[in-house]
């Protein structure tokens, strides 16, 4: 289904070739003041200058040749040269009934859809998520849903933290508690055991301490590098104990990611690059892209448009280790080999813009993937507290994201119990509704490059542009719905009938704009762009509902019209929130 803005264009182009004038000067825009109009083109001033002619005469002849066009019901040339156009009410309830009957709404489906692959998780493992994790996760499951929305096979990587020196950390403190597993017994031939020889909380514990250890013992460091070393060349005691740290890390963050309603198609690591990184390295070497610098290989990246200094890709360090750059590449390597992704999109701290900066170009130069292949880095700004600084715990320290989660439900759910109209199962549920609401929308509804305050009673209220805010509003359309069906009518196969009321247009002219939104936002990857939408769209409903007595209306077709339009609301909300990652109660 085309977009509004484009029936309109097309209207206008038509009337500005007919003048005699360039098609490109028929585009049109929302209005920047939707005080006079609702559309405006400004096409005229643009072509004043390449036909010598004053522009308000160029816009002049154009109005005149739309003024009975029945797409309009006002068009108005205004000086120096703007045309200002209100769409005919008929036809804008037409193009909502055409929406209505839409499976997706108005949106149509890409032309070409691309496998598109996105790297958003980035945790590591044996280490327990926390609200540093939180954008990464949030902004890339929207992306992701935004994605398959449009029609794109979308397949997310949490992409694990599970190599280098942390495993052999968590090996050495593990074997100076427990030396009589067999795991550490070189000379060991048997099967190793199924079960792990440690829970969560203990595998949580174990790091941090490893870690406090080697900054103050050289020697543990030194066996804590050994064991690193065995480990990635190959001792089965160690990657037994790895399969563990995995199996039970894994199964710890599956649990708390679907807290987030948040889910990846695959579970790769690091460790799983490994294998590709000697191949990638000799056909480095080979190709002549990897020299030698200062005992490190590296691949020279910049480019001769560079306005400051992009330094080298270092590919291995002198010592023969690789980097994240290494693993980045190798991954890259695999996933060429299994998906041969059209995109591949990495959403991680701005901060990182330089690292995937030199690995993409080194990825390209290589041929480690085609010219074709689009890389994309997605660099999110820091979630800090109301002092400015990076959000913390009361006491100062690093907050885990499932204690941040059921902290705000915990408040919820004290504000649902006010009402006393719920069970307590039911507001246990729906106040964790209303949280993921005001966790996900608080973060994005901010432009994912900008640093954000995680205001937690702003977040949380029913009030202004919240989560809870956009969720009440879609209660209370349900309960509006509910009554109108207790009475035993029905408005299936009704028509939305064209506005008579300034709140009643202003809801559709909204409601008109979701699939030119939802490409946009896809497009510019930017979800903050579906809940600048979703805020205006409640607004407007709201407007729409205190203007207008819905269930006394006594004309049944116009009551009947109401419904059908708040239903289509209600779906476009609906829609929206889903591909944002949460979802709406039935009662609030």
């Amino acid at each position: 289904m085309k977009k509004i803005l484009d029936l309109i264009t097309e209207e206008v182009t038509a009337a500005f070739m007919q003048a005699g004038y360039e098609e490109k000067f028929g585009k049109v825009t929302l209005s920047n003041r939707p005080d006079l109009c609702e559309y405006q083109c400004n096409g005229a001033m643009a072509a004043a200058k390449q036909y010598k002619k004053a522009p308000f005469m160029i816009a002049d002849e154009v109005a005149a040749l739309l003024t009975d066009n029945a797409m309009f019901s006002a068009v108005d040339s205004v000086k120096p040269g703007f045309l200002n156009l209100k769409i005919n009410e008929t036809c804008l309830a037409s193009y909502l009934n055409q929406m209505q009957a839409d499976d997706k709404l108005g949106v149509e489906k890409v032309a070409e859809p691309q496998t598109i692959m996105i790297d958003y998780g980035g945790p590591n493992v044996a280490k327990p998520l926390h609200v540093g994790h939180l954008r990464s996760a949030v902004i890339g499951e929207a992306v992701k849903r935004m994605g398959k929305f449009m029609g794109h096979e979308m397949i997310g990587d949490v992409h694990l933290g599970d190599w280098g020196l942390q495993m052999g950390l968590i090996i050495v403190e593990l074997k100076e508690r427990k030396p009589e597993l067999v795991y550490f017994d070189a000379a060991y031939e048997g099967d190793y055991p199924e079960e792990a020889p440690f829970v969560i909380a203990e595998l949580e514990e174990i790091y941090p301490t490893a870690s406090a250890k080697s900054k103050e013992d050289e020697v543990y460091k030194e066996a804590a590098m050994q064991a690193t070393y065995e480990l990635q060349n190959g001792r089965k005691g160690y990657q037994a104990l790895l399969k563990h740290i995995l199996h039970v890390s894994v199964t710890d963050l599956k649990k708390n990611y679907e807290k987030l309603n948040v889910s990846f198609e695959l579970w790769k690591g690091e460790s799983d690059a490994q294998p590709y990184i000697p191949d990638m390295v000799d056909k480095m070497k080979a190709g002549g892209f990897a020299y030698e610098s200062e005992g490190a290989l590296v691949v020279d990246v910049k480019e001769d448009t560079d306005t400051k200094e992009i330094p080298p890709c270092i590919i291995l360090k002198s010592d023969g280790a690789s980097l994240y750059s290494t693993t980045d590449l190798a991954t890259l390597v695999m996933r060429m080999e299994d998906y041969d992704p059209e995109t591949i999109i990495y959403i991680t701290d701005k901060r990182q813009e330089l690292h995937f900066k030199q690995v993409f170009r080194c990825a390209k130069k290589t041929g480690i993937v085609k010219p074709e292949t689009e890389l994309k880095h997605i660099g999110f700004g820091t979630m800090n507290g109301k002092d400015g600084k990076p959000f913390k715990t009361r006491q100062g320290g690093v907050m885990r994201l499932e204690h941040l989660l059921d902290d705000i439900k915990e408040q919820m759910y004290a504000k649902i119990c006010e009402n006393e109209t719920m069970d307590e199962e039911e507001a246990r549920k729906t106040a964790q509704l209303v949280a993921l609401s005001a966790i996900k929308y608080g973060d994005l509804s901010n432009q994912a490059s900008k640093d954000y305050v995680f205001d937690v009673e702003r977040f949380t209220s029913f009030e202004g542009n919240t989560g809870p805010y956009i969720l009440y509003t879609i209660v209370r359309m349900k309960s509006i719905l509910k009554k109108y069906a207790e009475t035993g009518k029905s408005a299936e196969g009704k028509a939305i009938l064209p506005a008579t009321s300034e709140s009643a247009k202003g809801l559709m002219l909204e409601l008109a704009k979701f699939n030119g939104v939802m490409e946009n936002a896809f497009s510019e990857l930017a979800p903050h762009k579906i809940c600048a939408y979703i805020y205006d769209l409640a607004n407007a409903f709201n407007h729409f509902y205190h203007d207008t007595k819905i269930l006394a209306e006594a004309d049944a077709d116009v009551q009947a019209s109401y419904i059908r339009m708040l239903e289509l609301t209600k779906d476009v909300l609906e829609t929206s929130i889903d591909v944002l990652g949460f979802a709406a109660p039935e009662r609030m």
